[in-house]
């Protein structure tokens, strides 16, 4: 990436953070904690739990940082792809090792910029059981520190104009734990370091989730979509 296509793809990032602040806020009430943790400059990795599809575009409109995700390829479709490539975000293909998204996730770094990852890779329960190896792998060749997030609420109940979505005006936490490093600082990238990094990650986001549930008084199992 240039340093004219990064410069595109930050003012990007920053016009989807406009647009997610105007949507999130106007459909839901997102109540934010701890986004003061969140390094004010420099490069930042936010690792998020992913239950709804609705935790993506929340995040971007709650963090207090423009935030380019890695987003599967599947979503870039139809007028969505130039939109999302418009506001900075990053298309990968989580069939393979896609080595144009790992390149335009280290520029993103490499030029001061949030990178926003699930960990899981996919929807699913949103309880940072199984993290892929992704997030080790940018956390470690960066040096980034990895902010974790939790997105609370999306999945408690339907809604009830649009089941697939929570209600309208329902409340929403976003929860931001502190910031940490993994590794050496050496950059190692060695399957020994990359699977103690993963096994690190795993147990700081799982407790920073424990510790948002039971500060929000979510339920610490919630029920199922």
């Amino acid at each position: 990436m240039t340093g004219t296509d990064a410069a595109a793809s930050e003012r990007g990032a920053a016009v989807g953070r406009r647009i997610g602040i105007g949507l999130m806020y106007s459909l839901w009430r997102p109540r934010v904690l701890g986004a003061w943790r969140v390094p004010p400059t420099g490069p930042v990795i936010l690792a998020v739990n992913h239950a709804h599809n609705i935790d993506g575009p929340m995040l971007m409109g709650t963090a207090p940082r423009p935030v380019h995700f890695l987003i599967k390829k599947e979503a870039f479709i139809g007028p969505l792809d130039p939109f999302l490539r418009g506001i900075g975000q990053l298309k990968v293909d989580r069939s393979a090792a896609d080595r144009t998204a790992v390149t335009s996730a280290l520029a993103v770094l490499e030029q001061g910029g949030v990178l926003g990852i699930f960990p899981e890779g996919t929807r699913g329960e949103g309880d940072f059981a199984a993290l892929r190896g992704g997030l080790a792998y940018f956390a470690l060749r960066s040096g980034a520190p990895v902010v974790p997030v939790a997105v609370l609420g999306s999945t408690e109940r339907p809604g009830r104009m649009i089941r697939a979505l929570p209600p309208l005006r329902s409340r929403v936490d976003v929860v931001f734990g502190d910031p940490f490093t993994v590794g050496d600082g050496s950059g190692r990238r060695t399957r020994t370091a990359l699977d103690e990094a993963t096994v690190r990650l795993q147990e700081r986001l799982a407790g920073h989730l424990t510790d948002a549930r039971r500060f929000t008084g979510r339920p610490q199992h919630p029920a199922g979509r």
